[in-house]
Parts: C-alpha cells; structure tokens; sequence
C-alpha cells in the first residue's frame, strides 16, 4: 500500500561529495535536513553547516534508525547506490537515488519489492529531465507542436581528465561499466520519456582511449513497437563537454544544445514546419537557459511525489528498464555484467 503525507518530510543526506553537495543546496532550509552521513567525517561536518541544526555522522544506521527522518537522498557511489536504498526503505524512508540507482537492474528490482511493501516512494536521480530545455522540449511535445514523434538523435560526453582511467569510475566493481551507465543512461531515460518503452536494443560499447576495463564509448540505436527511433552516442573522449539532443516529428523540430557551465549555454530552438512543406522549416523560435534549476525542480518533484503519493517520474521502473538496455548493450559489446546482489 503506497502512502501519501500531508505532513512535511524531514531529510537526511547519505553520501557528501558533489552530488551531495547539490542536493543539500537544492533543499534550502525547508524541509529540514536532520543529518549528513559520509565515511569521511570531515566532509560530512563541512556539508552538515551548510544547514542548521543538522549533525553529521558517519554510519547509515543512526540515519535509518531515527524516525523523525522520512526522506533520505543517497549520493554515493554506484557500488553502495542500492544496497543503501534498500536499508532505507525497508527503515520505511522515503529515497531519491542518484542516478544509475544500482549496479545491475536486479538490485533495482529487489529495491522496488521492497518499497511496494512499505508503501514509500522512490524516484531515481535523472535531473536532466528537470533542465529547463527538456521541460520545455515536453511541454512542445505534448502540445502537439511536433505532431506524432519520429526519432530522437541524442549525444552526450566529456574528455576525461589525466588520471581518469584510475578514478572510481574505472573500476567495474564500483561503477557498474563505463561511460554507458554514467553519462548514457541520462540519455536512455530522456529517450523513453519522449518515445516510450523499446522492445529492440541493438548498438556496441568500446574502449577506443582509456587504459580501463570498462567503456568509454558507447553507440545505441533504440526503436519502439511502431518504429520510432533513439539514436545515441556517449563518451569520454569527446575532449570538449558536449550535450545535445534532437527531436524530429512530423510537424517540426526541436534541437537542444549544451546543460550550462562547461557544456555551453543551454539553449532550445523550435523550428516548425510550414504546411506548404516549402523545403525549410520557418522562423524558429530560440529559448536560452543561462540558469540550472534542475536540482531544486526535481527535489520539489520528489516532496510532491511523497506529498501525494504519487508513482515518481523517473521512477523504479524506468531505472529498472535503463539498467536492462545498459546490459543488452554490454553484453552485446563482450563487456562483463555487474552480478552483484544485495
């Protein structure tokens, strides 16, 4: 039996690195962060002042056992990602869980049983869907601008760094894979958020640079029941940031291009095409995005969806269905598939 609350979620924060640090500055100081947890003491304590009131500890349990806290946000890294999701929720927690959510779709799977039991709410961190681009790109979508989609063209990719093929990243054990199942399951997820669920799920990862067992370059053509189609590539040798994503409908287009910072300015151009099918879509319309806010949307997407008791969007089963494309995909490509349970 899921749940709804009308009263306000009390948070705690597992995990104090980047991501956590975007997550504690996303909340605000309403709803109350009640703890940050991290293995390294100091950095749990420098996060824990960024909110008063909170304290900072270093183990799951003192989190888990305190009922005043409801909701729990894990950012660690992809090995502890479900194992912790799963203590949570089996505590009867509330849990945002960062993107991937686990190391193979099976914990994933053992993660939902067990909040179906509970009756708690578990979204899992896809933010690129909160960038103001993507909701923009959705609110077109729906509104029939586009008429029936056709396929989506998607890349994603960054150039590493000297040392990146010896950081967690790298290591199959704590990461899952390579590039596919970092920066390529935002793109899968954006993917069926447009076009909906892909029986077929044909393309290869590589190693084409790195000095590491896992990918970091991956090449994924999606299609639907009807025949839509995502095409995608991801990689961490693109040397200069890069994100962009296409949407090509009957009726028009839509091209997104970078996600802020090092990535450019987040930028959607709308170029609709005339009924007269003249050769050229007419004048298009430019909507910039100088300000990242897909932080805080999600979180206030995440409260709702405990206020509500609403299924979460991206929820267990897109995360689940992600992880089942990342393993096709790395099967395919002669790369091990992470087995490790809970």
């Amino acid at each position: 039996m899921n749940r709804a609350s009308t009263e306000q979620p009390q948070f705690a924060v597992i995990g104090c690195g980047l991501i956590g640090r975007k997550r504690v500055a996303a909340l605000g100081k309403n709803p109350p962060l009640l703890y940050t947890c991290d293995l390294d003491a100091t950095r749990a304590a420098a996060l824990a002042q960024l909110a008063p009131g909170c304290v900072a500890v270093t183990d799951t349990a003192t989190v888990l056992a305190d009922a005043r806290v409801t909701a729990v946000i894990v950012a660690t890294l992809n090995a502890s990602l479900a194992p912790i999701a799963l203590a949570a929720v089996r505590a009867g927690k509330h849990v945002l869980v960062e993107k991937p959510g686990a190391l193979n779709a099976a914990q994933l799977r053992a993660v939902r049983e067990a909040a179906r039991a509970a009756g708690v709410r578990v979204r899992i961190g896809y933010n690129h869907r909160c960038h103001g681009a993507l909701l923009k790109a959705r609110e077109i979508v729906d509104a029939g601008a586009l008429g029936p989609l056709m396929f989506l063209r998607a890349r994603y990719g960054h150039g590493g760094r000297k040392g990146y093929d010896r950081e967690w990243r790298a290591d199959p054990a704590l990461a899952g894979g390579g590039e596919l199942i970092d920066q390529g399951v935002h793109l899968i997820d954006l993917a069926g958020w447009f076009l909906g669920e892909f029986p077929t799920v044909e393309g290869h990862a590589t190693t084409s640079f790195w000095d590491m067992k896992v990918d970091d370059n991956a090449f994924v053509s999606l299609r639907t029941a009807t025949n839509q189609t995502a095409w995608l590539h991801v990689s961490c040798t693109e040397w200069k940031n890069m994100f962009s994503l296409e949407l090509y409908g009957r009726t028009g287009k839509i091209i997104i291009d970078g996600l802020g910072g090092s990535y450019g300015l987040e930028k959607l151009i709308h170029y609709p095409m005339p009924a007269e099918m003249l050769g050229k879509p007419t004048t298009p319309e430019i909507h910039d995005f100088p300000t990242d806010d897909s932080w805080a949307i999600e979180t206030r997407a995440f409260i709702d969806d405990i206020r509500l008791g609403r299924e979460p969007s991206s929820g267990l089963d897109q995360g689940i269905r992600t992880l089942e494309i990342v393993e096709a995909i790395y099967r395919r490509s002669g790369y091990p598939v992470s087995v490790a349970g809970l």
